[in-house]
């Protein structure tokens, strides 16, 4: 078996192309700016749906970059895991950092008493804790029903990543984060319908994240 593109950037930059081709061949006609996030969104689950389910408010990727090239993003997870993906020198490059609450002692513990997930109880620990964070849900569907609570209380979220999958409240939660952010100009992307998770979320944040550093080309990140 004769093995070819072996290394790191050679495999990204090829599963790139490939998505390319098959993209030109579906006839598909994404925006520019969106372009870059849904390539990585597919690159990550070989899944091409989500040409059709990807959501973006409008100039959302453009807005999300400028809003990162400000600096200080504080972004926040509904998920350790989502948090361990996302590129970490990226966010440094642009002094931003991301934590995720759900484990934070005093969350659990709000949780408990509000009777309510931990994802929602650490979406609103965030709000008190940080002005205009930036919510990263890949896994919880009450992180994103908490969140349009609070912006109807009158919390601003810098911007949204809304990818939970599963089968109870997903669909619902994306609808009702999708308006809620048009209404107040809230940028948001989000995959509609069941499908999405940690991974996807990740990888939304790193298209927008590599995009602003101008780090696309894996080999102007380091990688061999």
């Amino acid at each position: 078996m004769n093995v070819q593109h072996v290394l790191p950037s050679d495999i990204e930059k090829t599963s790139l192309s490939i998505i390319e081709s098959r993209l030109e061949e579906m006839g598909v006609d994404i925006p520019e700016e969106n372009l870059a996030v849904v390539k990585r969104v597919i690159h990550t689950t070989a899944d091409f749906d989500y040409v059709n389910n990807m959501a973006f408010t409008d100039n959302a990727v453009k807005r999300i970059i400028e809003i990162l090239h400000e600096g200080g993003v504080k972004f926040v997870t509904d998920t350790t895991m989502a948090l361990s993906g996302i590129s970490k020198p990226s966010l440094a490059k642009l002094n931003a950092t991301a934590e995720c609450f759900v484990a934070n002692e005093t969350v659990i513990r709000n949780a408990k008493d509000e009777g309510c997930t931990r994802s929602a109880a650490a979406v609103s620990y965030a709000a008190h804790k940080y002005d205009n964070a930036a919510f990263v849900s890949g896994n919880a569907p009450t992180c994103l029903l908490r969140l349009v609570e609070l912006r109807e209380e009158g919390y601003r979220p810098a911007f949204v990543i809304g990818v939970p999958v599963g089968f109870v409240n997903v669909v619902e939660s994306k609808v009702e984060i999708m308006a809620i952010c048009k209404q107040y100009d809230v940028p948001a992307i989000v995959a509609m319908g069941q499908k999405g998770g940690r991974n996807v979320a990740a990888s939304i944040c790193n298209a927008i994240l590599y995009t602003a550093c101008d780090t696309l080309d894996p080999k102007s990140r380091g990688w061999l």
